[in-house]
């Protein structure tokens, strides 16, 4: 693995391609100003106008979302696991049929390992354009999104359908359905009653950490987020794991499946025997399976970095609702 190699591996903060037309609220007023961001597979799009960094199979997905302020992602659910780490940014993040039933506010660094069954949206409600990270579980992320009926009766209203293949047509492009091809059908009631109405408190304890606290339990070695015996208990086909300086270790590791290193605070030099790296905030780096490599701060002051592996399980449903 050369360093011209693993530099298709890498992709910078700076040369992350949003898609604009990504989903099918990209029309719909307060809405209509969000990026997506497919870093690491397939991820969820809708449009075709989405570019894919790096199309390696992962096990997972790896994407971001960017917003600015009092922009909101509409109600929405996946199949497999949907967790966020907030880059920067303010972000208010809700759930439930009608985005009621329970809300959290995340900053810098927290975690939200979102449960699948309910439906979710999030909005920046902080001051400046905002960006979270987002591991998504399976190399084709469940099969795509399920939207709360109002988000595709309101999509239409201002010129998009979505077909049941999963695909956007933009009317407003005279674009229309395939022949053969009807409109996503919206979840009937039956459906929708199935889903968990989960409470706050019944929320945050099973799926939310917070930056500091995970800095302090990273200092001796690497702190498990995300997990089968995690501080968010989970089994999505991945890991999570939280690194700091005091964690990090100049010894050199491997793993039997890909690997993503996701730098968070500060600066960190990514060696392997054929070369070395340095990454920065916003940085996400795919290490091939079974490749000895270390990470290490390479500055002074404030150093942490996510740390996504995957596990060979398969994607699913999450443990806890």
């Amino acid at each position: 693995m050369t360093p011209a190699d693993m530099e298709t591996r890498i992709v910078r903060y700076g040369d992350l391609q949003p898609c604009k037309t990504a989903f099918i609220d990209a029309h719909t007023p307060g809405s209509n100003q969000k990026e997506n961001f497919t870093i690491i597979g397939g991820g969820v799009s809708e449009s075709p106008d989405q570019h894919v960094h790096i199309s390696i199979p992962h096990g997972f997905n790896i994407g971001a979302a960017g917003q600015p302020p009092r922009v909101t992602n509409s109600l929405h659910d996946h199949h497999t696991a949907e967790a966020f780490f907030v880059l920067s940014g303010k972000w208010r993040f809700f759930w439930g049929r009608w985005g009621d039933a329970g809300e959290v506010t995340l900053e810098e660094g927290d975690i939200f390992n979102i449960p699948t069954g309910i439906f979710r949206g999030f909005e920046n409600i902080g001051t400046d354009y905002g960006m979270i990270m987002a591991i998504l579980g399976g190399d084709d992320a469940g099969g795509g999104v399920m939207w709360a009926p109002q988000v595709i009766e309101n999509a239409a209203e201002h010129g998009l359908i979505l077909g049941e293949n999963g695909k956007l047509y933009d009317t407003k492009r005279q674009q229309k359905l395939p022949e053969g091809i009807s409109p996503m059908p919206l979840m009937s009631e039956e459906e929708l009653a199935k889903r968990a109405e989960p409470t706050t408190a019944e929320v945050l304890p099973n799926h939310v950490a917070r930056y500091w606290d995970l800095v302090a339990l990273a200092d001796k070695k690497p702190a498990k987020v995300i997990g089968e015996h995690g501080l968010l208990r989970d089994k999505p086909g991945f890991e999570v794991d939280f690194i700091t300086r005091g964690s990090a270790t100049e010894a050199k590791h491997s793993h039997p499946f890909p690997s993503v290193l996701m730098p968070m605070r500060g600066h960190w030099k990514v060696c392997w025997d054929a070369g070395a790296v340095t990454l920065a905030p916003g940085d996400t780096m795919s290490v091939p399976e079974n490749l000895p490599h270390s990470a290490v701060p390479s500055m002074t002051g404030e150093a942490s970095l996510y740390h996504v592996v995957a596990t060979g399980d398969p994607a699913g449903p999450s443990w806890k609702v």
